[in-house]
């Protein structure tokens, strides 16, 4: 979309508008990873609830989805999307619709997960480890205030993507690569200040989370984390895919009471996703195969949304708040990734790929 409409558009929801209210319809906050919506729509894709074509926004929003969690990039590299903009505007989409605002800081160009936390480009020259941290904590700053400029307060800011190694690296981890404590505790708590200093400058109340990838991988790192002074967070984020975990769904509630026991924060599975169907409708091959299948969940529409409902009350019985599913938009269409033209997702998504993106059952994931 032309960036001059997306600023109107925004100056429109943000000072022309009242905003709406989404009622919480149980005791979890249940929610999206959208980060790929605008890009979906700008390549063309179109969504459909019950044969009509409708906004996704607008969709999500009105089967019930509270929260929206968005990507950032510090300067995007494979696309101009993840970029503060991109993020500026998704966010005042979905928080005019009424859904609150997750937001994910990757403090990288790219892609952050365990075994990917490489520095953005523009911090690279830098040697002083408190200048990198001056840069951490300038950067987080500055987002918030953008943000807030556009009547956007996040709920909840991640510092940091799956940071289960060590944050701002030159170059890709290694197995058995040991966390250089000092610095990644520094670096991390600079984040974390940001948010305390912009809240009390502001009066307003984000609430910082640190993510980690797999439930099993929390307990050890965040007690080195405590151990090296890391304690001004609210929430602990956990992706949770059964195929990459050694954690199986049934002993999900265990583990999930032992991490709120242990370290008394607030718990929230901000990644998980389940396959609705195992075919693959493009070039760009699909993350999710025969191997994400759960036992005595089938690989269809119906057990997608099964896998989904098991897992609310299991979440819930925990004593964890949410579930945010990872990304039910990202559709097939004729635009690239890096590795291939199309979409990754495509059988993971809420949308039937073979049937227009028809929505599928999984949207009652959110009553």
């Amino acid at each position: 979309m032309n960036s001059t409409l997306k600023y109107s558009f925004i100056l429109l929801i943000v000072f022309g508008c009242k905003k709406e209210e989404v009622k919480k319809k149980n005791d979890l906050t249940l929610g999206a990873d959208l980060s790929y919506v605008n890009e979906m729509l700008d390549c063309g894709a179109k969504f459909r609830f019950n044969g009509e074509e409708k906004d996704p926004y607008a969709l999500f929003a009105n089967r019930g989805c509270q929260m929206v969690r968005l990507r950032l990039w510090h300067s995007p590299i494979f696309s101009d999307y993840s970029s503060l903009e991109d993020v500026k505007y998704a966010a005042s989409r979905a928080s005019q619709l009424g859904m609150s605002i997750l937001l994910d800081i990757h403090y990288s160009d790219s892609w952050a997960d365990p075994g990917h936390q490489i520095i953005p480009r523009a911090w690279l020259e830098i040697e002083q480890l408190s200048t990198l941290g001056d840069s951490v904590y300038n950067y987080t700053q500055k987002v918030l205030l953008e943000l807030l400029d556009q009547g956007i307060v996040p709920e909840i800011i991640q510092i940091g993507n799956e940071i289960n190694t060590e944050i701002l690296k030159l170059n890709e981890a290694k197995e058995g690569e040991q966390i250089d404590w000092e610095r990644n505790s520094y670096l991390i708590k600079r984040g974390l200040q940001a948010v305390i200093d912009f809240n009390t400058s502001t009066s307003n109340v984000v609430s910082p989370m640190i993510h980690i990838a797999q439930p099993e991988n929390v307990q050890w790192w965040f007690e080195l984390a405590e151990l090296n002074g890391i304690s001004h967070f609210d929430w602990i984020g956990i992706s949770y895919y059964p195929q990459w975990s050694t954690v199986s769904i049934e002993n999900l509630d265990e583990e999930l009471s032992s991490i709120k026991k242990r370290f008394n924060k607030r718990i929230m599975i901000v990644e998980t996703a389940y396959p609705h169907t195992l075919t693959d409708v493009d070039m760009a091959t699909n993350i999710l195969g025969k191997d994400a299948a759960v036992e005595n969940y089938d690989v269809s529409s119906e057990g997608q949304l099964a896998y989904l409902n098991r897992l609310k009350e299991i979440v819930s019985k925990s004593g964890a708040e949410g579930i945010i599913y990872w990304e039910p938009a990202w559709v097939s269409t004729t635009c690239s990734t890096q590795w291939g033209q199309g979409s990754h997702w495509d059988n993971a998504t809420f949308f039937n790929a073979e049937n227009k993106n028809e929505a599928l059952e999984a949207f009652d994931f959110f009553d």
